[in-house]
């Protein structure tokens, strides 16, 4: 198939690309520099996408979006991170619309969707939104593909939970505590810590690429993981013990804010893939470290 990706370059579309490619699919990464071979120009501030290029795509790729990792969150920093997701999906989006055959468009967004705290609430793709910045942000971040939608393109949400890789994204930075033997539970620890390995985030969203899967799809494990369960893990990866304990009112202190995104429980399950015959790699906490760790599956 012909692929236009945005966000070809970056932490989960890199591997993406060339995983695609492997397959044999022909995939043009959107820049915003002088383009080069299977690259070509955007803006999408400005909402300036080559049409002819969509035009002739099968698929239509956005994961592009300012890091929601950077602290602290001012004013601005909010409006960029909003802005650039919903300017992105929403050039892309009237592109694929103004196609006179769309293509099917795949628009990056996040567990988030679903709010900060659920507790113990399993959520498939058909639980209720939730509130909070970051669920603003990705309500708004999939409100942006309307356009699509309302033209009869085959539309997916990825609803991506936290990508596990030694080579960057939230890993990166927690192994370090760990591998000192610092690393500790947040809280009481019984909050549920969705995940996925790297490369089961790229099988996942090639299946979808290759299928005829539509609306809400959760890129999660179907194994239940508490904030406990993962910091035993992530020890036992490490091959260190851990003892320490950050209790919650500590957190907060240290964190302020960012605290409620570290403390909250979302449980993801992968109703929609699973239903549609994939396989995960790497269905539990132990093998998802194994390989964001390089340590074989």
């Amino acid at each position: 198939m012909r692929i236009v990706i945005g966000g070809a370059s970056g932490f989960l579309g890199a591997p993406l690309v060339a995983h695609l490619r492997e397959r044999g699919h022909e995939v043009t990464a959107l820049v915003r520099r002088t383009a080069g071979q299977d690259e070509s120009w955007w803006k999408p501030s400005d909402g300036l996408v080559d049409q002819n290029l969509i035009n002739d795509a099968d698929v239509v790729v956005n994961l592009s979006g300012e890091p929601i990792s950077q602290w602290p969150r001012t004013r601005g920093r909010k409006r960029e991170i909003l802005e650039s997701r919903v300017s992105a999906t929403g050039t892309l989006a009237r592109a694929v619309a103004a196609s006179s055959t769309p293509p099917a468009f795949l628009s990056g967004s996040g567990m988030s969707w679903y709010g900060v705290d659920r507790g113990d609430d399993v959520l498939t793709e058909e639980a209720g939104p939730g509130t909070g910045f970051l669920a603003e942000v990705s309500q708004q971040w999939e409100a942006a593909a309307a356009p699509a939608v309302e033209a009869g393109a085959r539309v997916a949400y990825l609803r991506t939970s936290v990508v596990m890789d030694r080579s960057g994204g939230a890993l990166k930075l927690m192994a370090v505590p760990f591998r000192f033997g610092l690393g500790a539970r947040l809280g009481d620890g019984d909050q549920y810590f969705s995940t996925i390995s790297r490369r089961d985030w790229v099988r996942a969203v090639t299946h979808v690429i290759e299928s005829d899967l539509s609306g809400p799809v959760n890129l999660a494990i179907p194994d239940d993981v508490t904030n406990r369960a993962f910091t035993r893990a992530l020890a036992a990866a490490v091959r260190r013990p851990v003892f320490l304990v950050a209790p919650s009112f500590a957190v907060r202190l240290a964190l302020g804010g960012l605290a409620d995104d570290l403390l909250g429980s979302l449980r993801l399950r992968p109703a929609a893939l699973m239903d549609d015959g994939f396989t995960f790699g790497d269905p539990g906490i132990d093998r998802v470290l194994r390989t964001a760790l390089g340590r074989g599956a």
